[in-house]
């Protein structure tokens, strides 16, 4: 495969009144827009959108994965959240696996099915439309547009194309009986190429006509079950039964008068909370846009945050995490002085270290001022790549999410839900609550230093939402196990600058390019009220998509 994708063109802002979808795939970003024209809501609208990168972007999403939502509510002017991640098996500790021979340093496969948890994306998918959807359209409407374009094929985008391709050994996998289903004659579709997926669309009509039962019982749900026994798990019918969404209140901090908003553990968002106190004293603008300085303490700000979060981010339904405290002030006081220090953090070496970066991250408003932030997973890519038969999707692997480590907060145990590194985030003014912007960076640990470094762009240098996705972005920890001494910098970030980061200490690699920049993330914005570079209000809609996906914002 070739890794050339060259980045030659720019983008303007979408700017628009009555709505908005930010998306990575365009016909997905379409059917939301329709939604929207139909009667329904941003919550709606992201649910439609999910659905339609399950089909388009198998390779990253899908209803076999797990989901967060934050929804801003414009009436009360609140933001609301939905933990739509699932759970360990009732069956699965970790006596079990040291039996099988699986320990902290010799981890069960990736496809095995004991990296399956109960998927969550479904429930998800019903509970967004139920608590903070329209009422004007029913579930079977909204997953109508998904179904339609599975059935009838649609034409796979360059992107896509290409980690599609990426992942296809595991759906060409000997044990894998039904990974045929997802590809054409045996192999993964080309840029342009048309493929069906008939059996993906009877299971949206299953969940559209008979909600969360018609996927987590029946013919779904035994089909969940049975192949990921096939695959050495012990799911049951049980484990998909028991599976319940929760409404969480989310977790904040003020920024320089805005409140950025996070899904609570057991996803990361604390890790960008923790990195903006900490900036939030230093004069970053004065130190200018990607500037030698300004990521230095960009860097130092969020190795300080995966220190913290790397061991406490873990189910908080199950384990005490001090979340009050961490995103302190007077706690962000204590630290700030070891941001100007390079320094290796023993909790990242000990902390959650198996994280993948293959996601859907995707944000809709509405002409009420109603705005979801929306992010769906499979974790590594198509997941385990186990597709259950006649169901048309992947499962996904987040139970490799788990650390084995006894000690560890995010220790694995029956009914647990895992370390997750998809957060969507949400934005509003500190003085009256109004909405200011909902955005994402999807990609493993990418995904909080990705909300650190588009919200900067855009509070402290001025930028609109498209020229904050454009911007060069660098990468603290690497891929699917981190590693604080790892820095990459993406092309665009100049040579001269990474060399001076050599000399603060940080281990540099880059600048990266082509395909590669995908580990930086694919971020959507869509904002609302002061305009850039301006101290004027304004009730249009402001949306970028970011360059590094196949996507695009559309508005009306």
């Amino acid at each position: 495969m070739s890794n050339n994708l060259p980045f030659h063109s720019r983008r303007s802002p979408v700017i628009c009144f009555n709505g908005c979808v930010a998306s990575s795939q365009p016909l997905a970003s379409q059917i939301g827009i329709d939604i929207l024209k139909s009667g329904g809501n941003a919550a709606d609208a992201a649910v439609a959108v999910a659905a339609a990168l399950n089909v388009t972007e198998p390779c990253s999403t899908g209803i076999g994965g797990d989901a967060f939502c934050l929804f801003y509510d414009s009436k009360s002017k609140t933001v609301k959240g939905l933990n739509g991640s699932g759970r360990c098996p009732n069956g699965l500790t970790v006596d079990l696996l040291e039996k099988q021979g699986y320990t902290e340093d010799n981890l069960f496969p990736t496809n095995h099915g004991h990296a399956v948890s109960v998927p969550g994306a479904a429930a998800a998918w019903v509970d967004t439309v139920e608590r903070f959807g329209s009422g004007n359209l029913s579930m079977s409407e909204i997953l109508k547009p998904a179904a339609e374009l599975a059935e009838v094929g649609f034409p796979v985008q360059q992107t896509t194309s290409y980690f599609w391709e990426k992942g296809s050994h595991l759906l060409t996998n000997s044990r894998n009986k039904h990974g045929k289903d997802m590809l054409i004659q045996g192999r993964a579709p080309m840029t342009g190429e048309v493929i069906r997926l008939p059996n993906l669309a009877n299971t949206f009509r299953e969940l559209g006509t008979h909600g969360k039962k018609g996927f987590y019982d029946g013919r779904i749900g035994s089909a969940i079950s049975n192949i990921v026994q096939e695959h050495g798990g012990v799911m049951n019918i049980d484990d998909l039964r028991n599976h319940v969404s929760t409404f969480e209140d989310p977790i904040s901090v003020s920024y320089k008068g805005y409140r950025v908003w996070e899904i609570p553990p057991n996803g990361q968002g604390m890790c960008a909370l923790i990195a903006l106190n900490l900036l939030e004293s230093i004069d970053l603008k004065e130190m200018g846009a990607n500037s030698t300085q300004y990521l230095h303490h960009v860097i130092e700000a969020i190795k300080l945050g995966f220190a913290d979060t790397t061991w406490y981010c873990a189910d908080a339904s199950v384990v005490g995490v001090p979340i009050s405290q961490l995103l302190s002030k007077d706690y962000a006081k204590q630290r700030r002085s070891l941001i100007d220090r390079n320094r290796a953090l023993k909790n990242l070496q000990k902390g959650n270290p198996f994280k993948g970066k293959d996601t859907v991250y995707f944000t809709t408003a509405d002409k009420d001022g109603n705005a979801c932030s929306f992010i769906n997973s499979n974790f590594m890519g198509f997941g385990t790549g186990i597709v259950p038969e006649g169901c048309g999707f992947t499962l996904q692997n987040r139970g490799y999410g788990f650390s084995l480590n006894k000690s560890h907060p995010n220790v694995l145990a029956p009914n647990k839900r895992p370390f997750h590194t998809i957060i969507p985030a949400m934005v509003t003014y500190d003085d009256g609550g109004d909405f200011a912007m909902s955005y994402g960076v999807m990609g493993g640990y990418m995904q909080p230093q990705g909300h650190v470094q588009v919200l900067l762009n855009m509070v402290e240098f001025g930028m609109d939402p498209q020229a904050a996705l454009d911007q060069p972005r660098i990468l603290v920890g690497g891929g699917y196990k981190f590693n604080s001494n790892s820095i990459s910098a993406e092309e665009g970030i100049s040579e001269e600058v990474i060399e001076e980061l050599r000399s603060y200490g940080h281990t540099m690699t880059g600048p990266v390019i082509g395909y590669d920049r995908a580990s930086f993330g694919r971020g959507q914005v869509i904002a609302r009220g002061t305009l850039p570079n301006s101290d004027s209000k304004s009730n249009v809609y402001w949306a970028g998509t970011d360059p590094r996906c196949d996507g695009i914002a559309i508005g009306y």
